[in-house]
């Protein structure tokens, strides 16, 4: 099998460790283990900050990779017939508390857990759902991971319900998406920041009522504005960014900021007394369960809901990977970018 390895730096590597796509042996797969031949793969900014050494429990040798969509070849221990698309949950040890996971949590793509970058996965049965069927390929590569958080950080965390007013900063990338999707199809009023004026005009394209650019000095002033008097119920937000500090004046009492990331403030941001005196919550939300994520699936089949593919390239290639990268560490795209490894697996079973 051919694989993406996370290994030593090459010589003119800008980054802690390189992708080296290569030939790699997948073990025989474990009592309950399913196996799945896979059709196409997606990144992540995680795949990103891995080469770039800022990411905990790194080790070298791992397959990258926690997105996919592909085949089952054997069930295993899982409850969906061999033949079948399907997608595999990129949490583990995490069943079904909405509090946190239950055993000793870990993501897909890092050792000693199996990763997606490649064209075989071994995996617990219980981890592999059917994908929903009205997906292409590409979609539902880009679907699991950024999806799962999504899902979890706007309803389980956010609380989100339909006719809320909700801000999600940062519009472009796969979480923030997947977010302003997932909120306009439950009913609730959705309103989105970025640096770029036509992430935002896609945005509004995909349902958001408006946005705003952070870099503007009157961002704060054209957010309230934009409003037009109503309150935030709820802000879900990866990067922690320059608004953040003003997200509380234009909330509700008793609102709710879920922040899935500090992509922006790694520091940390301010929870000053403002926010206590409205009691404004602030929650932590990282990934999600099993349910949550057979719940996402269903909520994305019963809205039909399309996830964002900004690139593909077609081939699990050092070439591609090597681009792949590039684009993400960019910010060059809007929406997830996937690598097909081959998207007519099912017809040649």
């Amino acid at each position: 099998m051919v694989a993406a390895i996370l290994s030593k730096p090459t010589a003119d590597s800008k980054y802690k460790f390189s992708l080296q796509v290569k030939e790699h042996t997948t073990p025989a797969p474990q009592t309950g283990e399913a196996v799945v031949k896979i059709q196409a793969a997606a990144l992540n900014h995680r795949d990103v900050w891995i080469l770039k050494g800022l990411y905990p429990g790194i080790v070298e040798g791992s397959v990258l990779g926690a997105d996919c969509v592909g085949v089952l070849a054997q069930p295993g221990s899982s409850s969906v017939q061999a033949g079948q698309r399907v997608l595999i949950s990129p949490s583990v040890n995490w069943d079904s508390d909405p509090r946190g996971p239950e055993g000793t949590f870990g993501i897909l793509g890092l050792l000693p857990f199996p990763g997606t970058l490649t064209d075989t996965i071994n995996i617990d049965g219980k981890e592999v759902f059917p994908c929903p069927s009205h997906l292409s390929t590409a979609e539902a590569a880009a679907l699991p991971l950024a999806g799962l958080t999504a899902f979890r950080a706007l309803f389980t965390k956010s609380e989100v319900r339909s006719g809320d007013h909700v801000l999600v900063p940062g519009i472009g990338g796969g979480v923030a998406l997947f977010a302003l999707q997932f909120a306009v199809a439950a009913g609730a009023h959705v309103y989105v920041t970025s640096s770029s004026e036509e992430k935002i005009k896609h945005a509004i394209s995909l349902g958001a009522k408006g946005g705003v650019n952070y870099k503007d000095p009157n961002a704060g002033k054209e957010l309230k504005k934009l409003l037009n008097g109503n309150l935030l119920s709820a802000v879900v937000d990866g990067s922690g960014g320059a608004l953040f500090d003003q997200y509380v004046r234009v909330m509700k009492t008793g609102g709710i900021i879920t922040q899935y990331g500090q992509t922006a403030s790694p520091k940390g941001v301010n929870f000053n007394m403002t926010a206590v005196l409205k009691n404004v919550d602030i929650r932590g939300s990282t990934m999600g369960s099993r349910a949550e994520f057979k719940q996402m699936l269903e909520f994305v089949e019963k809205h039909k809901i399309r996830p964002i593919v900004s690139h593909v390239f077609n081939g699990l290639t050092q070439e591609n990977m090597d681009k792949a990268i590039a684009v993400i560490d960019a910010g060059q795209q809007t929406g997830k970018v996937v690598l097909e490894i081959n998207e007519n697996l099912r017809q040649k079973l």
